[in-house]
C-alpha cells in the first residue's frame, strides 16, 4: 500500500490531550473557588453543550449523504472537542485537593492561596496570587503553586530576602506583604 493515502491524526485530533504536569507524587491543589468553576464548565458542557451538538448531528445526519454535509461534519468534531474537555475536566476534578486559603487569613508567612507583594532588584514591585495550576491566570496577576516564583516564595515571609533563579540569572526579592481571603 502507498504511504500517501495513510491518514495520520493532526495534534488537535489526537485522543486524550496531555494534563499539565504536576510535580511526582504532588497533589493538585486547588482553591474551593477555582473548583467550582471548573464543576460549573464541565455541568455546562454535560448538561447544555453536548446535548445541542448532538441534536444538530442527529439532524444533519437524517439529511442523507454525510460526507459532504457541513453541519455534520463540523458537529462531530465539536462533539471530539466536548468529549475531550470533559474528560479532562474529570479527571482534574478526581485528583483535584481543595485548599480553602481563608483558614491562613492575618498570618505573615506565604502558603498555598496567598497574595503576595515582593519587590525586585531594580525596585519593581509586583503582585502575585499563588493559585493552582488548573486555575493560574498569568494576565491577572496569579501564579501556579509549582511555577518558580511560587515556588521561591511558599514558607516565606513578609521582610525576608529570597534568591530568584530567573532564565537571566538569580536575583534577589523582598516580600513586602502578605495576604489572605477573608474566611466567609
Amino acid at each position: 500500500m502507498n504511504k500517501a493515502f495513510t491518514r495520520e491524526p493532526d495534534a488537535s485530533e489526537e485522543d486524550d490531550p496531555q494534563l499539565p504536569a504536576l510535580p511526582a507524587g504532588g497533589k493538585n491543589y486547588i482553591t474551593p473557588s477555582g473548583y467550582a468553576r471548573l464543576r460549573a464548565e464541565l455541568m455546562d458542557l454535560i448538561d447544555k453543550e453536548r446535548p445541542k451538538v448532538v441534536d444538530v448531528v442527529h439532524w444533519a445526519a437524517s439529511n442523507g449523504d454525510r460526507s459532504e454535509n457541513g453541519d455534520y461534519l463540523y458537529g462531530k468534531k465539536r462533539l471530539r472537542e466536548i468529549d475531550r474537555r470533559i474528560r479532562f475536566l474529570t479527571k482534574r476534578l478526581e485528583i483535584a485537593e481543595v485548599v480553602d486559603p481563608s483558614v491562613h487569613h492575618g498570618s505573615d508567612q506565604i502558603y498555598f492561596g496567598a497574595k503576595v507583594s515582593y519587590v525586585d532588584e531594580q525596585g519593581l514591585e509586583r503582585t502575585v496570587t499563588i493559585l493552582g495550576i488548573d486555575e493560574a491566570d498569568s494576565a491577572q496577576g496569579q501564579v501556579s503553586w509549582i511555577s518558580p516564583i511560587a515556588r521561591t516564595l511558599l514558607k516565606a515571609r513578609e521582610g525576608d530576602v529570597l534568591r530568584l533563579i530567573t532564565p537571566a540569572g538569580a536575583e534577589e526579592i523582598e516580600v513586602l506583604q502578605v495576604s489572605y481571603p477573608t474566611p466567609a
